[in-house]
């Protein structure tokens, strides 16, 4: 079972029948203990970092993924800000720490050159690494976006994908058992299903 968390931020709905198009057993979790029965854990984000921590941590979130996600190893996917939150701080309305699993800082998306800030529509995928989430997509991927942040990651070597919008920006983490998308996989036709096919593949081999 697949378990998207219901923090009240986010495309929920969406992502749910995304995996339910694909056969795949997915619940909402709007409680942690919901946690321990899955298997994976979506963390979908729609918002601001800061109140999206807030309701992560007085919703008992934070030590649940811990425990399942850190210690216990399951397979987890950050999508839009749920993978900025895997990030060390953000920088959105003033410095906030994330979850801390990925180090990196999240930082307002530049608007040099007059690129228009928030990122929405389809944007290109430049892949760079092929054997996790993004084993299924097509030779040119295309996604969905929106954001008005990007996450910098410490260490280049956790970047999957990269999208260009006036600046070349990690789009797809991966490190261990942590998977991340910068655009919306549920909005993202073809090749975000193949995306989430891969990662719902993943959590069957880890059972």
């Amino acid at each position: 079972m697949i378990a998207i968390i219901d923090y009240g931020m986010g495309n929920l709905r969406s992502v749910l029948n995304a995996f339910r198009s694909i056969g795949e057993a997915a619940v909402l979790a709007p409680t942690p203990d919901v946690l321990a029965r899955a298997d994976g854990i979506v963390l979908p984000g729609v918002g601001a970092f800061p109140e999206a921590m807030v309701r992560l941590r007085d919703g008992g979130f934070v030590d649940a993924l811990e425990q399942e996600v850190r210690r216990d190893g399951k397979p987890f996917l950050g999508l839009c800000l749920g993978m900025q939150l895997m990030a060390t701080e953000s920088l959105e309305h003033g410095r906030h720490a994330g979850l801390g699993w990925i180090e990196g800082t999240v930082v307002p998306m530049s608007t040099a050159g007059g690129v228009r800030v928030p990122h929405m529509g389809w944007n290109d995928l430049e892949v760079v690494r092929r054997d996790g989430i993004l084993s299924g997509v097509s030779a040119t991927p295309s996604f969905y976006f929106v954001h008005s942040f990007v996450y910098q990651p410490t260490n280049a070597a956790v970047v999957s994908g990269y999208a260009t919008h006036g600046e070349r920006f990690a789009a797809v983490i991966e490190s261990g058992n942590l998977q991340g998308t910068q655009f919306h996989p549920e909005k993202s036709q073809r090749d975000g299903i193949a995306l989430l096919r891969r990662y719902a593949e993943r959590v069957h081999a880890a059972c």
